[in-house]
């Protein structure tokens, strides 16, 4: 058995001085400022000087951060986290917004003046039990993280690896994680090219997809798309001003 140390589900990016069309996506998206107001647009309502907000997946939005850094969180909405995070809604509440700092403060039970992206993770992760991973699941994936990149795992891939039925297997990570193996092998390519499409700028996205795993950039550009909003081409444009954490 191995316990959990970090959360993988978690995605998180800090934009400088940055405006994002409207867009929607599949993740849960937690987004603070740390210095400056900024103005949002959430499903049609403008939302002015605020310092934050959480929304759910699916749920139209744009920022405009013209100053100021902006702390931006992905959560796979069917991990432990996402179903954590979306205790946190009333009903029918489809975001929360933060007009202060101290509402911020507050909401995630911060002791500090500060709420550095490290500081939102640990609160998050303080919400979450911690897993004792079967050592099965922590097999596969180690397996994932070490061969993303390969086109071909399948779910014998991980049949064959741990000895344990397709079926079976699907069940006891998803009874685990709170996510489907497939979904977690997705989530981790997606997050590696993000990474590189950040810190390589030279490398073209083409060879960014087939790296990581995908069968070319239009596969790319969809799976990209529909659980972050954009494409790969946005953050390319705007690598000067996004770091990946």
């Amino acid at each position: 058995m191995k316990e959990q140390i970090s959360n993988p589900f978690i995605l998180a990016l800090t934009a400088h001085n940055l405006t994002v069309e409207i867009h929607k996506h599949s993740a849960y998206q937690i987004v603070l400022s740390n210095d400056s107001p900024f103005n949002s647009t959430i499903k049609g309502e403008l939302c002015e000087n605020i310092f934050g907000f959480i929304i759910k997946p699916q749920v139209p939005h744009l920022c405009v951060a013209e100053k100021g850094t902006l702390s931006v969180l992905n959560i796979e909405p069917y991990s432990n986290i996402g179903i954590e995070l979306s205790n946190g809604f009333g009903p029918d509440e489809d975001r929360i917004v933060f007009n202060t700092r101290d509402e911020i403060l507050k909401y995630f039970q911060l002791d500090t003046e500060s709420f550095e992206i490290s500081s939102i993770i640990s609160a998050l992760l303080s919400n979450v039990p911690a897993t004792q991973y079967d050592e099965r699941v922590t097999k596969m994936v180690e397996y994932i993280r070490s061969n993303f990149f390969e086109r071909d795992i399948s779910p014998q891939t991980f049949s064959d690896l741990v000895f344990l039925s397709p079926s079976r297997l699907a069940s006891l990570f998803k009874k685990q994680t709170g996510s489907s193996l497939s979904k977690y092998l997705l989530w981790t390519r997606l997050r590696q090219a993000i990474y590189v499409t950040l810190s390589e700028k030279d490398k073209g996205l083409t060879d960014i997809a087939y790296f990581t795993g995908f069968y070319d950039l239009p596969q790319l550009n969809k799976y990209m798309y529909e659980m972050f909003g954009m494409p790969p081409t946005a953050l390319k444009y705007n690598s000067d001003l996004i770091q990946v954490h």
